[in-house]
């Protein structure tokens, strides 16, 4: 598995913003934008140059802690 897999990355439309947010709420605050196929695409290259960038400095990564939900009951 890649590291970046271990990250709950998702959009969702902002009303209060009028953009859509793209959010992975272990490693960054989030990103906008128009067009939410483009703006995964973007915070997916954001969220691997977050997990380079620790890397290069030798810091240990977060622990995943934000999960999808797995069951509805």
């Amino acid at each position: 598995m890649k590291k970046i897999d271990q990250y709950h990355k998702w959009v969702e439309w902002s009303e209060e913003d009028q953009a859509y947010i793209g959010k992975c709420p272990d490693l960054i605050t989030g990103i906008h934008g128009d067009d939410p196929v483009r703006l995964y695409g973007e915070l997916c290259e954001v969220v691997e140059d977050v997990i380079r960038h620790f890397e290069e400095e030798g810091r240990a990564l977060p622990s995943p802690r934000i999960r999808p939900m797995q069951e509805v009951v």
